[in-house]
């Protein structure tokens, strides 16, 4: 019996890749679809999948909060991240929201299905560089980069804001008001001791925390 792919990516071009790559496969196929992050979590409610692949950044919920949310309803879904999103970005933090792999869509072509195998057995999968994010957080942890002060909701409102969203848009993406969003970025500034907004973008780039390419 094939393994049943789940994949959630707003980008039909992803979508339609990932069928035609695993259509050649005797083990595996893409038996359903999401493009935004409501869609994913639906179709994680209705049914069993043998593995979830999931983009970090689609319409509607997105990222760390809708691995929780699927992690929530179905504890031992595997879920593959698939992202544009440098490792350094989100690897970490999305492995401890409950994913059991992260691979950046800008990686080695090769370890697709290696990776997709191995989460969908049950095992997890981090490439050399995420593996060494790993160690060195559990290293960093008891200095407390500022950036890892920040709670999964403030990270997330961090990481828009330093790749040019107003605070409309953030507030409109992730369903929030205004003065939440605004309120969530003083707390932001605060627990990373910046002043600015373009303080926080030139933390960005010296941490390598921004994007070359926005998804």
């Amino acid at each position: 019996m094939k393994i049943e792919v789940l994949v959630a990516d707003d980008h039909a071009i992803i979508r339609d890749g990932l069928k035609k790559i695993l259509a050649d496969t005797g083990d595996m196929v893409v038996a359903g679809e999401a493009a935004n992050g409501n869609a994913a979590l639906d179709k994680v409610r209705e049914r069993d999948w043998g593995i979830v692949v999931l983009d970090m950044s689609m319409p509607g919920r997105s990222g760390l909060e809708l691995i929780k949310m699927m992690k929530a309803e179905r504890p031992r879904l595997p879920i593959l991240v698939f992202s544009m999103h440098q490792e350094e970005q989100f690897a970490v933090r999305a492995i401890r929201a409950g994913a059991s792999g992260y691979l950046s869509k800008e990686g080695d072509s090769d370890m697709l299905l290696p990776a997709l195998r191995k989460v969908a057995a049950g095992g997890a999968f981090v490439s050399d560089k995420v593996a060494q994010l790993l160690a060195t957080d559990i290293s960093r942890s008891a200095e407390g980069a500022p950036h890892t002060l920040l709670s999964d909701r403030e990270y997330g409102i961090f990481s828009r804001i330093v790749r040019g969203a107003s605070l409309t848009e953030i507030a409109d993406e992730l369903c929030l008001s205004i003065k939440t969003v605004s309120t969530h970025k003083s707390h932001i500034l605060s627990k990373m001791n910046l002043g600015s907004q373009v303080d926080l973008v030139r933390y960005a780039i010296e941490h390598n925390l921004l994007d070359p390419a926005r998804e």
